[in-house]
């Protein structure tokens, strides 16, 4: 978890660099992020529902082995191309090792830890993420870019050598209970996801044509997957399973939560540099306070879970995150950085409590045979909410900031543009307590009935 999540943030601090040693254009060099994301996203849900197959171990030991041979190909990329061919494949590796990670905490952890299990997980993530910005920076400016990638290598060799001497083995099974692979859904899932990503995140701001096709396209490929899905007889995704009101809510909050995690990320350095006016090095200390905050709540978050529950802990994470966004839409510029900061460590909190909760929720009810796919679901919806955080967010920013190039932006415009993105992702985070509601208030009636 540590490393895909090392892999996802790592990279972008040095783009500016490898668009100078490639000689290429910004929007060029941002396929090395976009390529990684794009694999994830596209293919985590099929690896899931392959290893719930296969054997979740002798898999997530491949994926390992992917992303390592992958980050050495990174490393050594002579051109750019190259280089994002071999981000593309250290991306399904971090799809496989996403996904699998997940399902085997219900194979190895007694179901009263699973809390504890997911807000370690949690906690993983979100170092991996905090790291991967500031390693990745000492990196570039002492090794030079090559090392962003080949840091990977003795991590992902430490990585296989553990989960070989610690996983569980593989429970042999009769073929004949065997359920096929869905190769038609698979491929179909992996296109409708990649044209939404696409659609959102080419274009860098403006949604033009060739973003509204690629939309479409995604549409189009949606009601296909259903077709196809509903006459197959070992499909990718059983449809019946969003027929369960209390996974299909935890699902649209997980993408709802991810949107507004997002914003953070968007918002804060252009707020934090424009409206604050704050240098490089401060903006980063800053930015690093939230997924710090995330590390440190995981594990305590996974133990009030076990002890409270989980759908009690999913209402107060959410309650949290609506606080603290609608806490930063009524700041004013003046309170400085401890009135972004606090706000910041209230929404990221909540967060990884809902997180936790939520991912709790999920997994510890989950067939043995769908473990796999469920978590590469949770997976799933948890990526689409940061590609729609990335787009949408980030277009809500730049509208209510009233101007067309962000980067030179009057303080108080950029200001006013964070007051009324952060109003939206409050907004957004009362959707997802109205779903939690709704959920649980279904799933009572389905109960009963």
């Amino acid at each position: 978890m540590l490393l895909s999540s090392l892999g996802t943030s790592i990279a972008n601090v040095a783009l500016p660099t490898l668009a100078q040693a490639f000689t290429a254009s910004f929007q060029e060099v941002q396929w090395i992020v976009l390529a990684y994301l794009l694999a994830v996203t596209a293919l985590i849900v099929s690896v899931g529902r392959l290893g719930d197959i296969t054997g979740r171990r002798r898999l997530l030991l491949a994926g390992i082995v992917l992303f390592t041979v992958a980050s050495v190909l990174c490393g050594v990329a002579p051109t750019l191309w190259m280089l994002i061919a071999a981000r593309a494949a250290q991306g399904l590796g971090a799809a496989i090792m996403m996904a699998l990670t997940m399902a085997f905490v219900g194979e190895t952890v007694p179901k009263a830890k699973t809390g504890s299990a997911m807000g370690l997980l949690g906690t993983m993530s979100a170092i991996g993420t905090a790291l991967g910005p500031s390693l990745g920076g000492v990196l570039t400016a002492g090794l030079g870019w090559r090392a962003v990638f080949l840091v990977n290598v003795p991590l992902g060799i430490l990585t296989f050598l553990l989960a070989h001497r610690y996983l569980p083995v593989d429970r042999r099974e009769p073929k004949t209970d065997r359920t096929g692979f869905d190769k038609v859904g698979t491929l179909l899932l992996a296109l409708t996801l990649a044209a939404y990503a696409l659609a959102m995140t080419i274009g860098h701001g403006s949604f033009g044509p060739l973003n509204m096709a690629l939309l479409l396209a995604a549409v189009f490929g949606v009601g296909v997957f259903v077709l196809a899905e509903s006459k197959t007889a070992s499909p990718l995704i059983r449809l019946a399973m969003f027929r369960d009101p209390a996974l299909s809510a935890s699902l649209a909050m997980s993408a709802l939560v991810s949107t507004v995690m997002m914003a953070t990320l968007v918002v804060g350095p252009f707020y934090l540099s424009r409206a604050l006016a704050l240098d490089a090095a401060l903006v980063g200390l800053v930015m690093s306070v939230g997924p710090l905050v995330a590390a440190l709540t995981g594990v305590p978050a996974g133990r009030i879970v076990d002890r409270l529950g989980a759908q009690r802990m999913t209402f107060l994470g959410l309650i949290g995150m609506a606080a603290g966004s609608f806490i930063l839409s009524a700041m004013p510029t003046t309170v400085g950085i401890p009135g972004y900061i606090a706000p910041i460590v209230v929404i990221t909190a909540g967060y990884a409590m809902f997180q936790t909760a939520n991912n709790t929720a999920v997994m510890s009810d989950v067939r043995p045979d769908q473990r796999g796919v469920i978590s590469g679901m949770l997976n799933l919806s948890r990526n689409l909410g940061l590609i729609t955080g990335a787009s949408v967010m980030g277009a809500v920013f730049a509208l209510a900031s009233a101007t067309t190039d962000i980067t030179t932006a009057h303080p108080g415009a950029v200001a006013t543009g964070m007051r009324i993105t952060f109003a939206v992702a409050a907004m957004l985070i009362v959707i997802a307590l109205a779903t939690a509601a709704g959920g649980r208030a279904l799933a009572r009636r389905s109960v009963v009935t």
